[in-house]
């Protein structure tokens, strides 16, 4: 009972504010516009008052012409009478602008100056309690999952000028298709949004799909959910796999590390526990190491194949990952590998295995790799090198990671699942490798006469291209994929549009 008084009193209270705010406000415009109109009739009074004065000089003057004119009548002496005549044709020719002046200069109709409030008593006769916002829908076109990044957008089903904030939720989950009442993760909330557009930053898309709802406030209520939408967020997430890389590298982490040193010592502990009686080896005569030991299933990396792989295999679909080389680096190469890739086998150099290799010895270098041919990249070495692996059209294209442009296309039928696949060698320092930025791609074509663009964008499980034709093209800064086949489509564009 306390609490239902309280709160009535509250709103009579609100009430009281607002309808002393609006009294307020017409009280204030009453004022102006009685003022305007009082400065209007101010502004004719005088503008009458001085053409009277006018007017009057005039009607002197008038009078004085007339009075000479007639003792001009009475002049006998032709030359008087002359110059008498002649004074009074120049005053006379002045008569038209006494004409003028008796014209009123300012009416006395102030129609302009009526009101009609009609409307606005209209507005007034429908002021009522604010209702409860109807729930937004989500635009799913214009949602967009980029770099880790998801924009979500959305609209009222009519419009509504009482809607002050929008309170966007979103949660990530393993399941497609509608959220469920119960999962995993518990929704995240993101308040006191003003737009009907937010963007997400920082995420990382650790989960395949995400959830995303709103709701819209005005100043009294909360409206209802809207209806839930999921985007999917899948990354090829991978890690580097220890148990197989090449003695000289360590592993650690999301970085490789070249180490020259390593694998001797490594040998000379192994050689000397051989010549032992058979025991095991004492733990003070042992370098500790944070390598684990070969899995049964495949031999460590030897001689001359400074390699690493990933320890998840690509099967279908499009994945894309970036690899980074730290400074001092002498050789590394990127890119991908049959499971059967042996143990003294080199990226590139055989028929299982497809790949960049970046050079600074003496001279730097870019190069595409694969069987044992290399075909020389004319292009600046970037600092960092993007992989976009799609099994299913048979095709690896790597990218410079910063801006996007494409850097070589390899088109093979590929026969069984591929792993990621690294190589250092010779002084390189650490390689960084990203494995859950996804990116959607716009290229930019130009002509001389003009700017065009190829977009091609995915839309929840769709896709839509536009193509405008050019002579050349260079890829954007921001370029952006989440969806299979986009990409390909691009290159193969960007590939037709080379040859032609």
């Amino acid at each position: 009972m306390d609490s239902q008084k309280s709160n009535t009193s509250q709103v009579l209270s609100d009430l009281e504010e607002e309808f002393d705010t609006l009294f307020s406000i017409l009280y204030e415009m009453k004022e102006s516009m009685a003022n305007t109109v009082k400065q209007e009739q101010t502004r004719k009074m005088q503008e009458l008052q001085n053409q009277l004065t006018q007017s009057s000089g005039a009607l002197e003057s008038s009078g004085e012409l007339l009075a000479f004119a007639n003792n001009a009548m009475l002049i006998r002496d032709g030359e008087d009478f002359t110059k008498a005549a002649k004074h009074i044709r120049d005053r006379v020719t002045v008569a038209p602008a006494f004409r003028h002046t008796m014209k009123l200069k300012a009416t006395a109709n102030m129609s302009y100056l009526m009101v009609d409030f009609s409307e606005e008593r209209r507005m007034l006769e429908k002021l009522s309690f604010l209702p409860v916002p109807r729930a937004p829908e989500i635009d799913v076109t214009g949602c967009l999952v980029t770099d880790n990044t998801v924009t979500v957008a959305w609209r009222m089903p009519v419009e509504d000028s009482k809607i002050d904030r929008y309170i966007l939720e979103y949660r990530k989950t393993n399941h497609e298709g509608l959220p469920r009442v119960k999962d995993e993760n518990c929704w995240e909330v993101v308040d006191d949004v003003k737009v009907t557009k937010f963007t997400l930053t920082g995420l990382k898309f650790d989960s395949e799909f995400m959830n995303f709802r709103i709701r819209a406030c005005n100043k009294a209520a909360v409206g209802d959910y809207s209806d839930p939408v999921t985007l999917e967020t899948r990354a090829f997430n991978f890690n580097l796999d220890a148990t197989s890389s090449h003695l000289n590298l360590k592993v650690e982490d999301q970085r490789v590390e070249w180490d020259p040193q390593s694998g001797k010592l490594e040998s000379k502990v192994k050689g000397k526990e051989n010549k032992g009686s058979g025991g095991t080896a004492s733990p003070s005569r042992t370098r500790p190491t944070s390598r684990a030991p070969a899995p049964r299933g495949r031999d460590r990396f030897t001689g001359e194949s400074y390699t690493v792989l990933g320890d998840k295999s690509i099967s279908s679909g499009q994945h894309y990952w970036e690899v980074k080389a730290m400074k001092d680096y002498k050789s590394y190469s990127v890119g991908v590998a049959y499971k059967n890739f042996g143990k003294f086998d080199q990226l590139g150099k055989t028929n299982s295995s497809w790949c960049i290799h970046v050079n600074t010895w003496l001279q730097t270098s870019l190069a595409a790799k694969h069987n044992n041919k290399t075909k020389s990249l004319e292009v600046p070495v970037p600092d960092g090198i993007g992989v976009c692996c799609d099994l299913d059209r048979g095709q690896l294209s790597f990218y410079n990671a910063e801006n996007k442009q494409l850097l070589h296309t390899f088109k093979t039928k590929f026969i069984q699942p591929v792993l990621p696949a690294f190589m250092v060698s010779f002084g390189i320092t650490h390689i960084c490798y990203r494995m859950d930025r996804m990116f959607s791609l716009r290229m930019y074509h130009y002509l001389r006469g003009g700017a065009h663009y190829l977009s091609l964008e995915a839309e929840s499980g769709r896709m839509t291209a536009s193509y405008l034709h050019s002579s050349w093209v260079f890829f954007s800064k921001n370029l952006h994929v989440f969806s299979p086949n986009i990409l390909n489509a691009a290159t193969d564009a960007y590939q037709q549009k080379r040859k032609s």
